[in-house]
């Protein structure tokens, strides 16, 4: 089962930490439904965005239950371990570091994947993060940088040798962003190699590819990011997959209600009356999605719920379309 430095989980789910989405209201909802634990987005490391409007909602939530992670992104060592400080002295009990981002604007400043290129820099990076604090600390990195330059045991080997607690693995390259199919043979590689815990990301979206994932691979753990968009039930039925091989019925209308409901009053009172509703949108076009029979015409629903800027209005139609008669 997966241990993060003292930390015993009951299932080997993670919610992946995915920027504008994984906040303190859809964290506490995958953990209701069975996410082991969960990583808020990643803030950045500079100093000067500590405190700004947009780093206030991702930082430590002491609601949260424990171990409370954080993801931190940068590329300077001393900046990355001042930032982690600050992050544990504000309640953060695990520490992960973003080497796996291959967002174009992430990269053109060198950090995310782009460090995979620089092992010397990633070793240092390490170095300091563990030496500034006393938390776990982990890593989230992907295979390569392309397809000629495959890494991911290098690092993980430098991971290792610093003493770090885990390390995730996304089994794309950089250069692939995400299109293609996830290759599950360098994790697999990487797990024979180090004997830290290891933990498997990358194209997991249904329990029947999650119980061949840790098959595979022999991964501690698995991080789900993206199928579980409007869909935060695919931990409760992964779970219970793993544990008895049946297969178990999705969200009954009453819990699709209740859930969307809360979710979206939630980003609400997150994120206030005029970037509330705006954020509440792609939301609701994921859980449309997943939707229970009998709902039809999306496209037009989705356009209808997109042109709402009131939270109040938003509301009104999810009980109009979603309300158990």
């Amino acid at each position: 089962m997966l241990k993060i430095g003292p930390y015993q989980f009951d299932n080997p789910l993670v919610l992946a930490p995915m920027a504008g989405i994984t906040d303190a209201v859809f964290r506490e909802i995958c953990r209701q439904n069975g996410a082991a634990y969960t990583l808020a987005e990643m803030v950045a490391s500079k100093k000067e965005l500590w405190e700004s409007k947009k780093s206030s909602t991702r930082h430590v939530n002491l609601n949260d239950p424990e171990p409370r992670a954080i993801q931190l992104l940068g590329t300077n060592p001393e900046e990355l371990a001042e930032a982690a400080a600050w992050q544990v002295e504000n309640g953060a009990q695990i520490i992960d570091l973003n080497m796996g981002c291959p967002a174009k604007k992430v990269c053109s400043v060198a950090a995310g994947s782009v460090l995979m290129g620089h092992p010397d820099k990633v070793q240092e990076i390490f170095t300091q993060v563990k030496n500034m604090v006393d938390v776990p600390v982990t890593v989230k990195i992907r295979t390569g940088l392309d397809s000629e330059h495959k890494n991911a045991v290098d690092i993980a080997q430098i991971a290792e040798a610093c003493e770090l607690d885990a390390i995730t693995i996304h089994g794309r390259t950089r250069a692939e962003k995400f299109q293609g199919n996830a290759e599950y043979d360098t994790i697999k590689k990487v797990k024979q190699t180090v004997s830290i815990p290891v933990i498997a990301n990358g194209d997991i979206c249904s329990p029947e590819q999650a119980e061949f994932v840790l098959k595979y691979t022999g991964a501690d753990g698995l991080m789900i990011g993206r199928a579980t968009q409007g869909n935060p039930w695919l931990f409760r039925e992964t779970n219970h997959y793993l544990t008895t091989g049946e297969m178990l019925a999705g969200p009954t209308e009453l819990e699709f209600f209740s859930t969307l409901l809360k979710h979206i009053q939630g980003l609400h009172s997150l994120y206030g009356d005029i970037l509330g509703p705006r954020i509440a949108r792609k939301h609701f076009g994921w859980y449309l999605q997943n939707s229970p029979a009998g709902i039809e015409n999306h496209q037009a629903i989705r356009r209808q719920f997109n042109q709402l800027d009131q939270a109040q209005t938003q509301l009104d139609l999810i009980k109009q379309l979603f309300a158990p008669r």
